[in-house]
């Protein structure tokens, strides 16, 4: 024969009342580790986002210094949408001289993202963002302006604690204004 328990009213409510208590801490200790963990992750986007807006804010002011710290040693590049040809692995050096052989031909120019797309796993990250770049060179012919607008598929990798470009693809949607400015800016700086 099993022995019966008897619970009194007063032993009911304090147990109600434990189990509710309980129950909320659980509920508050979920928050907390949710709110921790949505933290880190925007945390995480946001110096991903950083670290490709500081790359085109750079290339802008001609600071090639910054642009090598923010390229991984070996970047995988591809503007074939572009330029034709074959994507390619190239050093940040490379990469760097290739636009030195033409950005600064130009007066000014305005890079400008937006739309991002953040994917993470573990120490890589993907990201797709829309590019609008303006190139602009007083001339002449009074048309100063080249402008290429496209998307960008980037990743990058977590390199001695910082976020490094490992992948560069533009995807190129369409060029306007005078497209005579690239090679008046390669022949500028020629001079």
């Amino acid at each position: 024969m099993k022995p019966t328990i008897y619970i009194d009213n007063m032993s009911k409510t304090v147990i109600l009342i434990l189990v509710v208590f309980i129950a909320m801490q659980c509920k508050e200790t979920d928050k907390k580790q949710n709110l921790k963990i949505n933290k880190e992750v925007s945390m995480n986007n946001q110096q991903i986002t950083e670290t490709v807006n500081k790359l085109f804010i750079s290339v802008d002011n001609r600071d090639w210094e910054n642009v090598k710290l923010i390229f991984s040693d070996t970047v995988l590049l591809d503007y074939t949408s572009m330029t034709g040809g074959q994507p390619a692995i190239l050093t940040s050096s490379q990469i760097i001289d290739s636009w030195k052989g033409i950005l600064p031909g130009f007066d000014k120019t305005h890079h400008q993202l937006g739309n991002y797309l953040i994917e993470t796993d573990s120490d890589l990250a993907k990201v797709f963002c829309y590019g609008t770049a303006t190139h602009y060179l007083a001339n002449d012919s009074k048309n100063n302006i080249w402008t290429v607008v496209g998307s960008y598929d980037l990743e990058l990798k977590n390199i001695n604690n910082a976020c490094r470009i490992t992948k560069m693809k533009f995807n190129l949607k369409y060029i306007d204004g005078n497209n005579d400015l690239p090679k008046m800016a390669q022949d500028r700086l020629k001079k």
